[in-house]
């Protein structure tokens, strides 16, 4: 990060201070943890310049205090700015700005009227689409002088946050993580193969013929179903129509696919059929079901095992793959070398830091034991903290075992886990800095006294982490998609063969609109009516025939050239299925369906909110329509 200087005096026409001349060498991201962090915190925080070590500073081990940036006087050089500049809003959930987001956390100036900008040569009198106009420039320049990602750039990117419901942070008071693929994660070879070699291992035991296979993390991609009852992965669109569909290891054609399911939509709620591919923890039994659904087909598994059919043959895949976690093998292993299977990510931390430096309440909600959840985020988060920070000093509270997707819906006993090596006391109420086992998402809300949309709780389980917490309790989700930023390279680099595909499909619907004409003339003509159509008006029958027998031809070649790269579209992010989000060329997959529908904002990783600051305001983009027109007014005809 570049570093730039900033002389006091030019700031303190708007901000009344009188001071020496200080000259401050300050990093970008420095600058604006000063400028924003220190004054957009709680009620009576000020807005002033602190020094690194104040924000970054543990008072005590496991008990990260907020740092205060306190109003103070000229001596020494310090400067800050007084309460009696700045206030931060505190409104109830009641008071809400013209896009409907609470209005908590907003910073309001004092100061009425304000005489001066900047160094005083600027003004705000003027209309303001030309105010705004110049200081959103001046705002441009300056974020890229300075060498920041500004979030418009940095939504434009792999690494962007992506917003399907406007979503204000700063009215954000409580942040809750999950750990596993969300705080953490994992190298999917190491610990998805791990988990299907002990699962392979486990179905051995029980009899199965496992012999010869291996683990294949092409085969599966998440937000696939699998059809119990006929032994298939399905990829479906928004509205449940299949589109792809594989039955054991082999892909169906769009024949087959339209003869099984051209009558049928995927519903998720018949449980009993229907299993969603919601993590990447559903990678391994996915790959081990198919390919025991082509044992079964070949007669490979022993009658011994008595009649199974697919839906039979599931529960025993799931079973094994469960044995292979609770019997903790799986767990033991990935704590004795974490270093094997977790990917370091030395931002995160830095983060929740800032997170936790604005004044939000940050809370770790793992379905994980104790002992795994300390090792394994010891490992990631201790060497990347300051001051000798140890992980707990991150959370207000940290909750194991929660038995999510229960932990949103009902109350389970609370435990606290009171000694390093996990030993528990039954507890009857939840404190700020506590660590605990069990209890529920109400118990978190009454210990820390927010509520419902006050709380933005962030999760790579669709179901689990972001429909049930939204649903039954309202809060604010966000999803951690790590796919998202091979897809999003995947989409760039395919926007040559997408334009080529879509200029195909536009021709042949000019060429078929034609023909359609022709066509609709000759049945006209054949039963003794005018053709009452341009395109034949001039045409005899013979030519008309002709005609249409050319255009045809061009419609058939189209219609195979426009197949075969359909085929291939979205062969870039996985050969068999396609694009995540994408099921077909226009439309969305039914995961990104559950996406929209459950998750407020969606990004590959939580660092990557530090691209952005602990005050950003999401604002979803406008949805297309069907109806929409891409053509200007001037082409429009009445």
């Amino acid at each position: 990060m570049p570093n730039f200087s900033i002389n006091v005096p030019q700031l303190s026409s708007l901000y009344s201070i009188k001071t020496p001349k200080v000259k401050m060498n300050l990093c970008a991201d420095q600058v604006f943890d000063r400028m924003l962090l220190c004054g957009d915190m709680a009620t009576k925080m000020s807005f002033g310049t602190c020094s690194t070590g104040d924000l970054r500073k543990s008072n005590k081990r496991r008990s990260l205090r907020m740092s205060k940036c306190r109003a103070a006087r000229a001596d020494g050089g310090r400067v800050t700015v007084g309460d009696d500049v700045f206030s931060v809003t505190t409104s109830s959930k009641y008071e809400v700005d013209y896009l409907g987001q609470s209005t908590k956390g907003d910073l309001n100036l004092k100061l009425d009227p304000l005489q001066s900008f900047g160094n005083g040569q600027a003004t705000l009198e003027g209309p303001i689409e030309e105010v705004a106009r110049t200081e959103a420039q001046a705002a441009e320049n300056l974020i890229r002088e300075l060498g920041i990602q500004g979030p418009f750039s940095a939504q434009h990117s792999p690494r962007g946050i992506f917003c399907s419901r406007t979503l204000n942070l700063r009215s954000i008071s409580a942040i809750g993580y999950d750990m596993d693929y969300t705080l953490m994660h994992y190298n999917v070879m190491a610990w998805e193969g791990r988990a299907y070699d002990y699962c392979m291992e486990n179905l051995k035991n029980m009899g199965f013929p496992v012999d010869g296979l291996s683990f294949d993390p092409e085969l599966v991609i998440r937000g696939l179903m699998i059809d119990k009852e006929k032994g298939n992965l399905v990829k479906a669109d928004r509205f449940g129509y299949v589109k792809r569909a594989m039955h054991g290891t082999k892909m169906l054609s769009n024949k087959a696919v339209s003869e099984i399911y051209g009558r049928e939509l995927v519903d998720l709620r018949n449980q009993s059929r229907w299993e969603f591919l919601n993590t990447f923890f559903s990678v391994s039994e996915a790959l081990a079901y198919a390919q025991m659904v082509d044992r079964l087909d070949d007669g490979s598994i022993s009658a011994d095992l008595g009649t199974l059919d697919y839906k039979g043959l599931y529960k025993a895949v799931a079973k094994a793959l469960f044995r292979a976690h609770v019997e903790g093998q799986l767990k033991s292993e990935i704590m004795s070398k974490p270093e094997l299977f977790v990917e370091p990510d030395p931002e995160l931390p830095l983060a929740l830091l800032d997170q936790k430096e604005a004044g939000k309440k940050l809370l770790l909600i793992t379905n994980s034991d104790y002992h795994y959840t300390d090792k394994m985020m010891k490992h990631s988060f201790n060497k990347f903290l300051p001051n000798d920070m140890d992980w707990r000093d991150l959370f207000d509270m940290v909750i194991v075992s929660a038995r999510k997707p229960e932990f949103f819906q009902m109350s389970h006993p609370l435990y606290e886990v009171v000694t390093g090596e996990g030993l528990m006391r039954p507890c009857f109420k939840a404190e700020t800095g506590g660590l605990y086992s069990g209890g529920s998402a109400q118990m978190v809300e009454s210990s820390l006294n927010v509520h419902g949309d006050e709380i933005l709780y962030v999760g790579d389980h669709i179901y689990t982490d972001v429909s049930v917490s939204k649903v039954h309790l309202r809060w604010r989700t966000a999803l951690i998609c790590r796919e998202l930023e091979e897809e999003y390279m995947a989409l760039i680099g395919s926007r040559g063969h997408r334009e080529e595909l879509i200029e195909l499909i536009n021709q042949k619907e000019v060429v078929g609109d034609l023909f359609n004409q022709l066509r609709l003339a000759l049945q006209r003509r054949s039963k003794g009516r005018p053709a009452q159509t341009l395109a034949a008006t001039n045409l005899g029958d013979q030519e008309l025939t002709e005609t249409m027998q050319k255009l045809l031809i061009v419609m058939q070649r189209l219609d195979d050239k426009i197949g075969l790269m359909l085929e291939s579209d979205g062969e870039l992010f996985n050969k068999r299925w396609g694009f995540l989000s994408r099921a077909g060329l226009w439309d969305k997959s039914h995961l990104m369906r559950q996406i929209e529908k459950y998750a407020d904002i969606y990004t590959s990783r939580v660092s990557n909110f530090l691209n952005y600051t602990p005050f950003m305001y999401f604002r979803s983009q406008e949805q297309s329509l069907a109806h929409d027109s891409p053509l200007p007014d001037a082409a429009i005809e009445n």
